[in-house]
């Protein structure tokens, strides 16, 4: 009898979860426990189960809550001659830069940095511009991604609700709540903390030791408080900075090129002339 019982119990345990998985689910935290108990099961990676739920949530999920705000923008005049943009493009290392109206304080268009592979010297700004794309910040990320995708844009000129700019988005913004942090030309190997650029800067992971840090640039920053150098600005800033901060500190300039809402990934360094 007691067999029976048990095999009663096994069986309808078995029952119930056949008949969660066979069915629809029927809401959003039921969908997520199939998923789970797949994960469990060794039908999904915790990896492929990581980028599922992570692509539900930014379902849910507003541009307003991915977005670079108008502050950090780095954006190029209209009446900006090549002499006086030129340097704002290659400082960046951005492929994509909005282009505004001093006088409006409006984005006309947006210029690519392939563009300026076929300049002329007689050309104006403005001969350049793709046209931009403007969405509100409530329009939601997995509506904003499609977008992306049909129109074959990577950037969105983001507005408020009296049609005032209040930041821009890419489609990079929009990927990395997905799959995480997309490495660039400005990522360093695995291997590798600290990576010499070409124009004098260094490109430096936030988890890069203090320790590691002084040995490489001969200093002594102190890391009586802080073990890394992400650490240090942190504390330095007073805030959890957004990409394009910048703060110099002892002989050194330092600029957030890669962060999100809960930490600093990597930074821009260049030693202070004065």
């Amino acid at each position: 009898m007691e067999n029976e019982a048990s095999q009663e119990q096994k069986r309808s345990w078995f029952e119930r979860l056949s008949d969660l998985l066979i069915r629809e689910p029927k809401d959003r935290e039921q969908l997520i426990m199939v998923l789970r108990d797949a994960e469990e099961r060794d039908i999904l990676s915790p990896e492929m189960l990581t980028m599922l739920e992570s692509t539900l949530r930014v379902s849910e999920m507003q541009v307003r809550e991915v977005m670079l705000p108008k502050s950090q923008m780095i954006t190029i005049s209209k009446e900006s001659t090549l002499a006086e943009f030129m340097p704002i493009v290659i400082e960046s290392g951005h492929s994509r830069f909005p282009v505004v109206d001093t006088a409006t304080d409006e984005v006309v268009g947006i210029l690519l940095a392939k563009d300026l592979l076929k300049i002329k010297k007689e050309q104006e700004i403005i001969d350049l511009l793709r046209p931009a794309v403007f969405v509100p910040e409530s329009k939601r990320l997995d509506v904003l991604l499609r977008e992306f995708r049909i129109s074959r844009n990577h950037m969105a000129i983001v507005i408020d609700e009296y049609g005032h700019i209040s930041g821009l988005v890419t489609i990079e913004d929009v990927l990395e709540e997905i799959v995480g942090e997309i490495e660039d030309e400005y990522d360093v190997d695995e291997k590798d903390n600290i990576k010499p650029h070409h124009d004098g800067s260094y490109i430096v992971k936030a988890s890069t030791s203090i320790e590691d840090f002084n040995k490489y640039f001969h200093v002594k920053l102190s890391d009586e408080e802080f073990d890394t150098i992400g650490g240090l600005i942190l504390k330095a800033l007073g805030h959890l900075p957004k990409r394009g901060e910048v703060l110099t500190l002892n002989h050194f300039h330092f600029k957030v090129l890669h962060s999100d809402k809960r930490r600093v990934y990597l930074l821009e360094v260049k030693k202070s002339l004065t």
